[in-house]
């Protein structure tokens, strides 16, 4: 082959050196406390990341003691409700000694990304001397996931001043991470999944650009955040043509003159809807084939799914050995001896072919309907989930599709220890939060939020007044009912 790994378009790869990619594992639940129990456990196995999973109310900017939070405090994630809480969850664990912190942040990334800043502040580190690395991909939620809280043109204007703030301020954090494992997850397959996200980023560098903001600022910095299936030899592939269509779209449409912008960063994620409740363990056979795949093809940052995930938050010995899948590929496997191995495979490199030419039809069919804004608003999106998932759904009803345990060679399931996240955790989380609100200087918190509310109004940079307000120990809440009144709120369309 002519084209060699670390060489425009990077179809093998961003770098001519082999590499072990970082270990993140995605984690949290209960109270912040209980999850930096968890998280330490797992630094001290040898992870070199994490990613904070958030529970429901925090991603949808509700404090934990809404009414609607009832029963969802601290149940698929920790809860979030202010600064003391980030403090809390990073207790002894020292922000130079990460490589990177991630989280499902996006229709709160401006507040995610005010607390890491708030926190360094207090410890005296600056910001670029570790990693953060927000989602911040709200287009996505409108599209797959469903945890917007603004109408989409605002979801969209707080992500870029993120962003904006991020390339101006703290060039080393990942200010976005392009989410096509939500879509995938919702039924899409590979080239929807690729093509509907790099159209999101599209509106994202679009506005940043428009703001004054150089492609070369931003893109170097971001992630896409990708899934890794079951469809061992078409995902190495999509991985591939991922990294070519995203170089052709930076050197093409946005003449990038940096090298570094055309290199795509893939963070790999094992498909958790590929995990089944029947027959458990048999997800550590996916979730190695899934893994591999992504190794193969020379990702970046690494996510393993637990076994019993489809049963509930993942055990500690469960997630150990989710880390320890990372660890038997990337040390015992000999495949981090090179890079793209799989390079001149007839099936492989037809299929990149195949598969970045379908992503570039798409992606151009996107903009002729208007871009992602006008593709969420039209519902364009969600019907070609809808009718991707239906169909999916159809084979392996018909059995056209096996799932072993599932559809084919049936069998008792093996009981399991679920780990159940402890019922008083909610009632201390309140219980915290309402401590809080008694102990902080409340005038203070007033006149943040105002300003706040005034730079949303002047439609200003929200980051910085953001900041302030975090600093006051404004909580999550508080926060968003203030952009709430300026913003209004976001409404589904009917698509069906």
């Amino acid at each position: 082959m002519k084209e060699q790994p670390g060489e425009y378009p990077y179809t093998r790869g961003i770098s001519a050196e082999p590499r072990v990619w970082t270990m993140g594992q995605y984690g949290g639940f209960g109270t912040p406390a209980e999850t930096n129990a968890r998280f330490r456990q797992l630094l001290d196995q040898g992870l070199t990341g994490f990613s904070v999973a958030l529970d429901l109310p925090t991603q949808l900017g509700l404090d934990s003691d809404h009414p609607l939070a009832a029963g969802e405090v601290g149940k698929v994630g920790v809860a979030i409700d202010s600064l003391r809480d980030i403090e809390i969850l990073m207790d002894g664990i020292p922000l130079d000694k990460i490589s990177q912190v991630r989280t499902t942040a996006n229709s709160i990334g401006y507040i995610w990304a005010a607390m890491f800043i708030a926190l360094a502040e207090q410890r005296e580190v600056d910001p670029n001397a570790f990693g953060i690395f927000i989602q911040n991909d709200v287009l996505k939620e409108y599209i797959a996931r469903g945890t917007q809280i603004f109408p989409a043109e605002a979801g969209l204007k707080l992500s870029v001043d993120v962003i904006e703030h991020i390339a101006k301020h703290i060039p080393k954090w990942v200010s976005l991470a392009m989410s096509g494992y939500h879509i995938r997850e919702s039924g899409s397959n590979a080239v929807q999944e690729v093509a509907f996200t790099f159209a999101n980023a599209r509106a994202y560098l679009d506005a940043a650009v428009e703001r004054g903001v150089s492609v070369d600022a931003v893109a170097p910095t971001l992630f896409t955040f990708l899934t890794s299936n079951m469809d061992f030899l078409t995902e190495v592939s999509k991985f591939r043509a991922a990294r070519r269509t995203w170089a052709r779209l930076m050197r093409e449409k946005y003449g990038a003159q940096n090298p570094l912008s055309e290199q795509l960063r893939i963070f790999a994620f094992t498909a958790g809807s590929s995990l089944t409740a029947q027959q458990p363990m048999n997800n550590t056979v996916r979730t190695s084939v899934e893994m591999l795949a992504a190794a193969l093809a020379g990702i970046q940052t690494m996510h393993v799914s637990a076994y019993d995930e489809a049963l509930g938050v993942p055990t500690e010995e469960a997630a150990t050995l989710a880390l320890r899948t990372q660890q038997v590929v990337a040390y015992e496997s000999g495949v981090t001896n090179y890079v793209d191995p799989l390079a001149g495979s007839y099936v492989i490199e037809e299929m990149t072919d195949d598969l970045a030419n379908q992503m570039w039809a798409m992606l151009d069919d996107i903009e002729k309907r208007g871009g992602a804004l006008e593709c969420i608003a039209s519902g364009y999106f969600q019907r070609e989930l809808s009718d991707s998932a239906y169909q999916l759904a159809l084979e392996v009803d018909r059995g056209d599709r096996i799932v072993v345990g599932v559809n084919k060679f049936l069998g008792e399931s093996p009981s399991l220890e679920v780990f159940r996240v402890d019922p008083a955790s909610e009632a201390a989380q309140v219980d915290a939060l309402h401590a809080l609100k008694q102990e902080r200087d409340n005038d203070r918190v007033t006149t943040a939020l105002a300003a706040l509310k005034q730079a949303a109004l002047n439609d200003e940079n929200t980051v910085p007044a953001c900041i302030e307000a975090v600093k006051a120990y404004a909580t999550v809440g508080e926060i968003v009912n203030v952009l709430r009144e300026v913003y209004g709120k976001w409404t589904p369309n009917t698509v069906f």
